[in-house]
C-alpha cells in the first residue's frame, strides 16, 4: 500500500476524478469537499501528502496550507490552482507550498507531481550528506534556528518554511562555493523535481528578505548570473 494522501477539491467532478486516478495507482485518498472539512481531517492520520485546490468555499487552500503549516512544517503541499498569475504562486510559496499544479492538467503530470514531491519528502528525513549542522547556525548577519525553525536579525525573529531552512542548510554547509540552480534543486527538492528553476529562485528571494540586512542588495547569497548563487561567508 502507497503512501496516504489528504485531498480537498470543491467540485465533486473533479474531486472524484483525482480520488479515482490516485486510488488506481495504491495511494489511500481522504476527500474533502472544502477547507474547512480538510483541516479536520489533517490531524486523523499521518498523511505524506497534502493536495489543496486554491478556490474553496469557506476556508481556502492558503488558509488550509496557513493551518497545517503551524501544525507540521514537512507534509508536501500540492496546489491545484486555476490561476497563473505569478503573485499567486509567491503568496502560496511564502505560506509553504511545495508545489503548483496548473488547471488544466493530464492524469500524467499529476502523478509525475505527487510521485516526486514524495521521494522529494523522504530524501529530506534523510540526515545531511555535508558536514553535519548545528542546531543553530548564523548565515551572515542572521542566526537561523534549526529547531524552531526560525531566523533572527537585528533582533527580529522571522518563521522559516521548511524550504527556506533546507536552503539555508545548504548554503551554510558549502560556504564561497558556487551552488548551480540544478544543485540546489537536487539538494532541496529532489533529484525528481518536475518544475522549474523559478521556483527556487522565488524562494532564495523569500530567503534573502529574512537573513540580507538589505535584500535588494545582499552580501550573504549572491547571484551568479547564468549559473546559480553563492554563499559568500563574512
Amino acid at each position: 500500500m502507497k503512501a496516504a494522501i489528504l485531498l480537498a477539491e470543491d467540485d465533486p467532478h473533479i474531486r472524484l476524478g483525482l480520488l479515482t486516478t490516485l486510488e488506481s495507482e495504491g495511494y489511500r485518498v481522504t476527500a474533502a469537499g472544502d477547507g474547512a472539512q480538510a483541516l479536520k481531517l489533517f490531524p486523523q492520520e499521518n498523511f505524506a501528502l497534502v493536495i489543496l485546490d486554491v478556490m474553496m468555499p469557506k476556508q481556502s487552500g492558503y488558509d488550509v496550507c496557513r493551518e497545517i503549516r503551524k501544525a507540521d512544517e514537512a507534509v508536501p503541499i500540492l496546489f491545484l490552482t486555476a490561476k497563473s498569475e505569478e503573485i499567486d504562486k509567491v503568496v502560496g510559496l511564502k505560506l509553504g507550498a511545495d508545489d503548483y499544479l496548473t488547471k488544466p492538467f493530464g492524469v500524467h503530470e499529476l502523478l509525475a507531481r505527487v510521485e516526486a514531491l514524495l521521494r522529494r519528502s523522504r530524501l529530506a528525513q534523510r540526515p545531511l550528506a555535508a558536514e553535519e549542522i548545528p542546531p543553530v547556525f548564523p548565515l551572515g548577519a542572521a542566526q537561523i534556528n534549526r529547531k524552531q525553525f526560525t531566523v533572527s536579525l537585528a533582533e527580529k525573529t522571522l518563521p522559516l518554511t521548511a524550504r527556506e531552512l533546507r536552503l539555508a542548510e545548504v548554503f551554510f554547509a558549502h560556504p564561497d562555493e558556487v551552488l548551480t540552480r540544478d544543485a540546489l534543486l537536487n539538494a532541496v527538492w529532489g533529484v525528481d523535481y518536475f518544475g522549474t528553476t523559478r521556483t527556487l529562485d522565488q524562494h532564495v528571494a523569500q530567503l534573502r528578505k529574512k537573513i540580507e540586512p538589505l535584500p535588494d542588495a545582499p552580501a550573504t547569497i549572491l547571484t551568479v548570473h547564468g549559473v546559480g548563487y553563492r554563499h559568500q561567508k563574512t
